[in-house]
């Protein structure tokens, strides 16, 4: 018991007296988390506190390993484990230390991590088998090893988003470690109840400085290092104990970081179809201050949900096993209604976003192979007038509404040729439309292309397809600007004419409007109002 105070004070205050020093270290050197538009902090705030985490930690467990006693006896007989262990996350440490001063791109962390995950995996530390008392048992095989790495990339990720207000990751990282701690011990695993000791230890001097209103952050090294060592340490508790309680207490606790990043990665990924590592304000710790709470009374309200998800899960170490399924069913439905009350979940509008989603991808499918014809169509086109009619074809088959062909040599002489889906008159509102300059050859003439297209519920999928047409004009011209100097089509002192169509034919039509034609030439591109 005396080494068990040691370790666990110890680390306490290795981190109040390294804490101040640090703080000075990255004053001194610009490592500072600058206000922004994410950001819930007015001040300049020194983001490198995870380094003091690292500091006390080692300095409680690097000592205890080499004890003459039964702690140093337990050391010994996992000492490759450990080794790796205690390696794998310095390493994350060091690479969130980089990104917290230099940093890194999101995917370069993410393989990083899951390079220590499969680290962690090699010494054997995996969960290769989980047993529910005398009910079942099953062994996970090949499979062990992705069950391993997701859940430590989850946990981290989950914690390192966590790490938005003050004390607020340190707070729920210090509360896992606690249950942890007293699960491994009533486990007899020595080891990792004496690491999770230094680990609270190490989080409870910290957070004389990092709560709010916090003096230091601990920024990305010290969230990767908290969530890297929690779950590799967790799984080692479960290797060991192989039951359905040694994943189910580690994952109660951890409830709220792995559901958050659960509905990030839902959120990003199908509700606003962006990369899953784009930064935003949508996690439930902003969505509880956009309730209206101070930034200290949201981490508290974090606090007591992990607290209560804590002690039912602990409750699971002392109930039989028709009450431990109804325990971990309680704590998942109190968590499922804390991120459901603050807005977290959105399950109607994920659902709606997926049958969305699809309808996108049917149609960005369909315009794919339209487009593909659409690109030999055009190749074959050699001239103006090739163009033209190319163009034309083009536009029915992708639901263009009008096209029109301006040329001009000067203000007196100039051209138009306009296509038509069908005779109907359509409001401006209606249509997009966009004109696109033709490269010709010929400086004192110009020729455009323009396009118009009916707006009929998306403007996504509408400018999709002006996309695609200015891509193949692009496409078009590298390949036949040389070609066409000399075709341009109106002769000098020719007047501007218009050619319509409708209902998908190309008809022609000399009556003269005189140089205000259906199309006037422009300086230059732009989008548009028909």
């Amino acid at each position: 018991m005396h080494t068990y105070l040691t370790v666990y004070f110890g680390a306490a205050l290795v981190a109040i007296f390294a804490t101040p020093v640090v703080t000075r270290l990255a004053r001194r050197f610009g490592w500072v988390d600058t206000p922004g538009l994410r950001k819930v902090h007015k001040s300049p705030v020194p983001r490198i506190g995870g380094v003091v985490l690292v500091l006390a930690t080692l300095a409680m467990i690097l000592p205890a390993s080499v004890l003459d006693n039964t702690i140093g006896e337990a050391f010994r007989k996992v000492q490759t484990q450990m080794t790796v262990l205690l390696l794998a996350s310095v390493f994350v440490f060091v690479i969130g230390l980089i990104d917290d001063i230099r940093s890194v791109r999101a995917l370069f962390k993410l393989i990083a991590l899951i390079g220590a995950a499969l680290a962690v995996c090699a010494s054997g530390a995996r969960i290769d088998s989980m047993s529910f008392g005398s009910a079942f048992s099953f062994e996970l095989g090949w499979l062990s090893w992705p069950a391993t790495v997701l859940w430590i990339v989850t946990v981290t990720v989950g914690l390192n988003f966590l790490d938005g207000l003050d004390g607020l990751a340190a707070g729920i990282s210090a509360i896992v470690c606690g249950v942890i701690a007293v699960f491994a011990f009533y486990t007899g695993q020595i080891v990792m109840g004496v690491l999770m000791l230094a680990l609270l230890g190490s989080l409870t001097g910290f957070l004389f400085f990092n709560f709010n209103p916090a003096k230091v952050f601990m920024g990305d090294c010290g969230s990767l290092f908290l969530g890297f060592i929690i779950s590799a340490g967790s799984v080692v508790c479960v290797a060991k104990a192989a039951t359905v309680i040694g994943m189910a207490i580690p994952a109660a606790v951890l409830g709220i970081p792995l559901l958050d990043t659960l509905f990030t990665v839902v959120r990003r990924g199908i509700l606003d179809r962006r990369s899953i590592f784009a930064a935003e304000r949508g996690h439930i710790h902003h969505r509880l201050l956009d309730l209206g709470l101070q930034q200290r009374h949201a981490v508290l309200v974090l606090y007591g949900a992990t607290l209560l998800a804590a002690g039912l899960a602990m409750a699971m170490l002392v109930t039989r096993a028709t009450w431990t399924i109804a325990l971990m069913g309680g704590v998942v439905l109190l968590l499922l209604l804390l991120f459901h009350f603050v807005g977290g979940s959105r399950l109607r509008e994920t659902l709606a976003a997926l049958k969305r989603n699809a309808a996108i991808a049917r149609q960005v499918k369909e315009e794919k192979h339209c487009f593909e014809d659409a690109q030999l169509r055009m190749r074959e086109a050699r001239s103006f007038e090739g163009l033209w009619h190319a163009a034309c074809d083009v536009a029915e088959k992708m639901g263009f509404e009008r096209l029109a062909l301006s040329q001009t040599l000067d203000e007196t002489a100039a051209h138009t040729s306009v296509w038509r889906r069908t005779s109907e008159t359509l409001s401006p509102h209606e249509i997009i439309t966009i004109s696109v300059p033709i490269r010709n050859g010929i400086p004192e003439a110009s020729v455009w292309i323009e396009a118009g297209l009916r707006v009929d519920g998306s403007l996504e999928t509408a400018g999709r397809r002006l996309m695609l047409f200015g891509r193949l004009l692009d496409e078009w011209m590298a390949t036949n600007m040389m070609g066409v100097a000399g075709q341009f089509a109106v002769p000098p002192g020719a007047t501007a004419s218009e050619n319509r169509g409708s209902a998908g034919d190309v008809l022609r039509d000399d009556e003269a409007h005189g140089p205000q034609g259906d199309v006037q030439p422009r300086a230059g591109s732009r989008i548009g109002t028909d």
